[in-house]
């Protein structure tokens, strides 16, 4: 019976795990479809607004060129903090100063598409040095950011860079730097002490199973004879002289 209820319990767990990952995959294909139907809707209008720049001289067209100029000033923004944010945590406050301009961006942006349909063209004329004089406020404060973003970037990227460089330096440095091996001396071999060679200042020792050798007596002296005491037992004695 305990068999049959891990089992089930089993299947249960599969079926809530297949149903959690259908319901992520069909959110994130949401996400992904909304985005793209973003990115259709503001190439659609930018191209839009750049016929009418160029068809429409004159006031209708300064009104395109203002939100063209708009909008690309935001974007690039807010692209540069998007990209750097994650790697400087200190844009932390840039990106809420640039989630501020952002509003007032909209706010621009819609004050000027209801002035596009505006039918009475004296009061186009009338409010456009103000929509304008908005317009190179906002934008400045963006480029302005965005600059500041940017160098920020190269120059910590400049300074990582340096910082890596002499790392190596050091590192390839300490790769090159070895000490030649010192020669070790004959008896760390394993031998007790220096090996003296047969001719160099010293005699051969007597080799096994020989008789040692006797110290040689010096020049001019009398030959002593060995005491009968120190003779050894497989020597002969010597014979007495014939005194006669």
């Amino acid at each position: 019976m305990e068999a049959i209820w891990i089992l089930l319990l089993l299947f249960v767990l599969i079926m809530l795990a297949g149903v959690y990952g259908a319901v992520r995959a069909v959110r994130a294909a949401k996400r992904g479809i909304d985005r793209t139907v973003h990115q259709a809707r503001v190439t659609v209008e930018e191209t839009r607004l750049r016929a009418r720049q160029i068809a429409q001289p004159g006031a209708a067209g300064e009104l395109a060129q203002l939100r063209l100029s708009l909008r690309g000033s935001m974007r690039a923004t807010g692209q540069a903090l998007q990209a750097a944010a994650p790697q400087d945590r200190s844009l932390s406050e840039s990106l809420g100063l640039f989630q501020r301009l952002s509003a007032h961006a909209q706010d621009l942006e819609a004050d000027l598409k209801r002035l596009e349909q505006e039918p009475d063209r004296s009061r186009i004329a009338a409010l456009l040095p103000e929509m304008r004089e908005r317009t190179q406020r906002i934008t400045h404060s963006a480029d302005s950011l965005r600059w500041a973003v940017q160098e920020r970037t190269q120059r910590l990227a400049h300074d990582d860079l340096d910082s890596l460089g002499r790392e190596i330096e050091m590192e390839a440095g300490a790769l090159r730097h070895w000490t030649a091996a010192e020669p070790e001396e004959p008896w760390t071999a394993g031998e007790a002490g220096p090996r003296t060679e047969p001719g160099a200042g010293a005699r051969p020792g007597p080799e096994a199973g020989q008789e040692p050798e006797p110290p040689r007596p010096p020049l001019g002296a009398r030959p002593k004879t060995e005491p009968q005491a120190w003779q050894k037992p497989w020597q002969k004695s010597p014979r007495p002289e014939n005194t006669a």
